[in-house]
């Protein structure tokens, strides 16, 4: 019996194969070669094709049969991990009537604001966990009145990765850690907010089918055997965002565990039973992967948009000459960057800096002393610092941070990167190989949370006493300069 994974990114899309009874990983998947693009009509809009979702996710299926020649009528299970916060709205055929309105897209942010202030923040911190800002129901709330024809013409509105459940097995459903991230659900009531759907004046019948995560949801059509080489009658036991599935991925099974993630965004995500939102325009808090009313689980995430979309920046820059080079330059530049810094806000309004578009900046550059290793150094320094900087307002809405999970994969494979956060903060970062595909793939076999993680430490990342103090002095000039020049 072989389960296989999804993971459904703004960059990539990556499936693998996991053989169910030792949790071995059998094969992975990348497709496509270059990253998936990324449609900004204006600044500030960042827009993809469902369909191309659709495309890769095929793809990549057909690529780990022919190459593993596993039979289709071995997999016994299917999980699904996508990109957060992304707008998918479908016709009757369950096709899409537009481009996704993605998770970095900007737009909405004044709708957010706008019921916000409108249901007050007493409503938004006791029953939303959050400030609307410019989550999912914000986004669509924009299309009501900037396409009110193509509204008109929606049957379902789903979460990415409800539209590609939807493209394997014919049925249009979504969970409630999903109606979470769009923040349309009502944590008080447990059921969509009828408050939130009456202010956007959505109509509630475009929820699809609620399921629960960790059983059969639906199974595969034969459009979708066909689309995929999949066997119809396979089931779908298993989607959550990416953030909840990374947790779940490195091991985080209990209030307290917290993770990170260095990828296109970077996140800090702990799971937490307590109702909390002291932060909660700053700081997200979402149901978890295996949230029921009668037994709440959170998660509580802190997020950066501009983390490895800002190295790529630079990667790009110099020529793409390779992420290892630019990791060893990096080491040739002292702590601190020699004053240079950098400041990755480029990527779309932050929801730490309260939602402002402040775009990326360069600061203190000296020609006569900054060469490429420096800004090589700063730029990763800056990502890391950002970071940091959200991880102070996760503490101030309750968050405890002794030891960090991370992936084998992105920016934590960086040791400027790593150790910056480490020495910063003073905690130990262990590094697990695992991928979300994976994660996805496990977690789509039967009763995952109850199973032991068998995720291997591959390595500890301890802060150093010799470098503490000075990797904080640099945090802190890089943190006074953000205040009062830059936001």
């Amino acid at each position: 019996m072989i389960a296989i994974g999804y993971d459904i990114g703004s960059s990539f899309v990556k499936a693998a194969l996991v053989e169910v009874k030792t949790g071995k990983t059998l094969a992975l998947q990348r497709v496509p070669d270059e990253e998936i693009p990324i449609d900004a009509l204006q600044v500030g809009w960042a827009e993809q094709d469902p369909n191309l979702w659709w495309e890769y996710l095929c793809q990549s299926t057909q690529k780990l049969l022919t190459k593993t020649q596993i039979q289709a009528d071995q997999i016994t299970s299917i999980g699904i991990s996508y990109q957060m916060h992304g707008l998918v709205l479908v016709d009757q055929d369950l096709n899409p009537l537009r481009k996704s309105i993605i998770w970095c897209d900007s737009r909405a942010t004044p709708y957010g604001e706008g019921a916000f202030e409108k249901l007050g923040a007493a409503y938004c911190k006791e029953h939303l966990l959050n400030s609307p800002g410019n989550f999912t129901a914000s986004k669509l709330a924009w299309v009501i009145e900037n396409e009110p024809e193509l509204y008109q013409k929606a049957f379902k509105l789903m979460m990415p990765g409800d539209f590609l459940s939807a493209k394997l097995t014919g049925e249009s459903q979504t969970t409630i850690t999903g109606l979470s991230e769009g923040i349309f659900w009502d944590f008080k009531t447990d059921q969509p907010s009828e408050a939130l759907f009456d202010h956007y004046q959505i109509d509630q019948n475009l929820i699809p089918e609620i399921v629960s995560n960790f059983k059969t949801q639906a199974s595969v059509s034969n459009a979708g055997a066909k689309a995929t080489g999949l066997k119809a009658g396979t089931p779908v036991t298993y989607r959550a965002g990416d953030q909840p599935n990374n947790a779940f991925t490195l091991g985080a099974r209990k209030a307290g565990d917290v993770v990170a993630t260095g990828g296109t965004s970077g996140v800090v995500y702990a799971l937490t039973d307590q109702l909390s939102g002291r932060e909660l325009t700053k700081v997200n808090t979402f149901a978890h992967v295996d949230y029921q009313p009668q037994q709440k689980i959170f998660g509580k995430l802190l997020n950066l948009n501009g983390a490895g979309i800002q190295y790529r920046w630079l990667h790009q820059l110099m020529g793409e000459m390779g992420y290892e080079k630019l990791n060893h330059m990096a080491q040739q530049a002292p702590i601190g960057s020699n004053g240079l810094m950098v400041f990755p806000f480029g990527n779309g309004a932050e929801r730490m800096l309260d939602n402002k578009l402040v775009n990326g900046h360069i600061s203190n550059i000296n020609f006569n002393i900054h060469d490429q290793s420096h800004m090589v150094r700063a730029t990763l320094e800056g990502i890391a610092f950002a970071l940091i900087y959200g991880i102070e307002w996760l503490k101030k809405d309750g968050v405890k941070i002794e030891n960090l999970k991370v992936g084998n994969d992105n920016l934590f494979l960086s040791d400027v990167f790593s150790k910056t956060i480490a020495d910063t903060l003073g905690i130990s970062i262990d590094m697990l190989e695992a991928t979300g595909a994976e994660g996805a793939a496990k977690a789509s076999i039967a009763n995952p949370i109850q199973n032991k993680d068998n995720s291997q430490i591959i390595k500890t990342i301890k802060p150093n006493p010799e470098r503490q103090n000075e990797s904080f002095a640099s945090f802190e000039k890089w943190k006074n300069q953000l205040l009062n020049n830059i936001i």
